[in-house]
Formats: structure tokens, sequence, C-alpha cells
């Protein structure tokens, strides 16, 4: 599954910048996050979470790593997550311009591909789910940062 979107957020660049590079903000806007422990600074994180897909309510743990971090302006990441009977890889970029002093575009994309139970139970959701958790968290952050 590929998404991709942008964003505008009334901020300074290097305010998003520091938002989205620092695990436990952006952990504060994740929908279905229970926990959230960096394992190596700037560099590598693990997560413990659920999320719903209808009446399904899958609890998984993923492993988010830092692949390329360009201040402040790109970042790369790839997450592992496994959930009973599922995995989980995803890859996600954001890009990150100023469109004045205090404003920011956010270009992201993220290419998701779940496998096992979730995927066969849950596929005709999937899109619908994450795209409204996309939403839940663009919410959450434009709301942090823009306060």
């Amino acid at each position: 599954m590929q998404l991709k979107d942008s964003v505008m957020i009334a901020a300074p660049q290097e305010r998003v910048w520091a938002f989205f590079t620092d695990p436990h903000a952006v952990g504060a806007c994740a929908p279905g996050l229970e926990s959230l422990e960096v394992l190596i600074p700037d560099e590598k994180f693990e997560v413990k979470g659920s999320v719903g897909f209808g009446a399904v309510q899958v609890h998984f743990i993923a492993t988010v790593e830092w692949l390329e971090l360009e201040p402040p302006e790109r970042a790369t990441m790839k997450a592992h997550g496994t959930a009973p009977g599922s995995a989980m890889d995803a890859t996600a970029s954001l890009v990150l311009r100023a469109s004045s002093p205090e404003e920011t575009v956010l270009d992201w994309s993220a290419e998701v591909m779940v496998s096992g139970t979730i995927a066969s139970l849950a596929s005709r959701m999937m899109g619908s789910v994450t795209k409204k958790l996309a939403g839940t968290f663009f919410d959450c952050v434009k709301r942090e940062l823009e306060s």
C-alpha cells in the first residue's frame, strides 16, 4: 500500500524538523501508541501499540530505524513490526521546505506491506483505516506545532 500527501504547517522549518525527529514528540501524536523506547539515540527506537480494524483490535511491536537524516530538509525511516500471526514492513520519507519563514510544507510518503492474519482479515479496510489514522496523526501534529 502506498500513501502520500502534503501538509502545510504554520511553524518554521527548523521547529518542524525538531518535532519529526524526536520520537517522543511524534509518539505523542501517534494513534494507539502504548509505549516508546529509544534504543539508540537519533538512530533506532521501539514502539508498542494497537490499531483497530472494525471489531479486530491488533496489538503490535515495531522497531523503527532512521535510514537518512538531512537536517532540516529530508528524512527516511524504515519500520518492521509484528503482531500475532502477522508482520508489517514500512518505509517512510518526509521532505520539508519553507514556504515562508513561519510556514513549512511537509511532503510525506510511505510504502507499507502487511502480511499474515491481519492482511487477510482486514484487507478491505486497511486503506481507509490507514488514511484515517494518518489524518488523526497530522491533525495532532499541526495542533502541537502551531500552538
